[in-house]
């Protein structure tokens, strides 16, 4: 059963007095970032998006979670057309967006509290959200005591509290060191085959998206489109293990391959470098 569909789905961008682009030679104040995309995600399924910068994987997620409106095309989440947020969606960004005055714990309360939950079960909810993740002991904690790792964690926490059925996950991970990275994704993972609940996780990075995905979902050099999407038959749960297996590596190499040549249309076109574009 699909979840999201994304049906021909297009976005330009007007940009700012003075700024343009070199669109086939020719300079222009209109940027298409995302230029007809077609994309059918499943209940319960762990999709990855990976392409070049300026691919509009970002602006894809936005779009899906109802915080921009595509400039053309069609997506509806449960065949409900997404023209705002909905609650059945949690967002998780790159920057932890924490609120500085608030502990660890009503950090992750606050999202339950927004949404009408009671103040005992929202305590015992963030608790337990808290536990999962490895931070007991830290609920009184301000994020400027906590570790980047950390601040992430409590992030996927608040969003996972509000027990969604959708989470999209913008690079959320890509501040963080390596080993810390590697055992987030072992955490989430693990959640995730708890919960089952639909995730679109945006990344640069090839072996966090095979090491995640049930599926890759790989997006040309701007405007973006879906060029290939790969099968990961890798089994679960996945352990680190995993990761030096020759399986994993036959999907290293098919997933290169499918982005190669992107990238470096990327790199010659010189990708638009505004934070919307990626």
């Amino acid at each position: 059963m699909d979840r999201i569909t994304v049906t021909d789905v297009r976005k330009t961008f007007q940009l700012k007095n003075g700024q343009n682009v070199v669109i086939d030679g020719r300079p222009s104040d209109r940027l298409t970032v995302l230029n007809g995309v077609d994309l059918s995600i499943r209940k319960g399924e762990f999709i990855t998006l990976v392409g070049p910068s300026g691919s509009g994987k970002s602006v894809l997620l936005d779009i899906i979670g109802g915080l921009t409106q595509a400039s053309d095309g069609v997506v509806s989440l449960d065949g409900n057309i997404i023209a705002k947020p909905d609650p059945k969606t949690g967002y998780v960004f790159q920057q932890y967006a924490l609120f500085p005055w608030r502990t660890a714990l009503s950090n992750i309360e606050y999202a339950l509290e927004v949404r009408g939950v009671g103040k005992r079960e929202r305590n015992q909810r963030a608790r337990h959200f808290l536990a999962l993740f490895g931070l007991s002991g830290f609920e009184d904690r301000y994020p400027n005591q906590l570790s980047g790792g950390m601040q992430q964690r409590v992030a996927i926490a608040r969003a996972l509290a509000t027990e969604p059925e959708v989470l999209l996950m913008d690079e959320p991970f890509a501040a963080l060191d390596a080993q810390t990275r590697d055992i987030l994704q072992g955490e989430l993972l693990k959640i995730w085959e708890k919960i089952k609940t639909t995730v679109v996780f945006v990344t640069h990075s090839i072996d966090e998206a095979i090491f995640l995905a049930d599926r890759i979902v790989i997006m040309t050099a701007r405007p973006g489109r879906v060029k290939e999407i790969i099968d990961i038959d890798l089994p679960r749960p996945r352990d680190a293990d995993i990761r030096a297996s020759s399986e994993f590596n036959i999907h290293r190499a098919q997933v290169w391959e499918a982005l190669r040549d992107e990238v470096s249309k990327a790199q010659r076109d010189g990708a638009f470098s505004s934070p919307l574009a990626h």
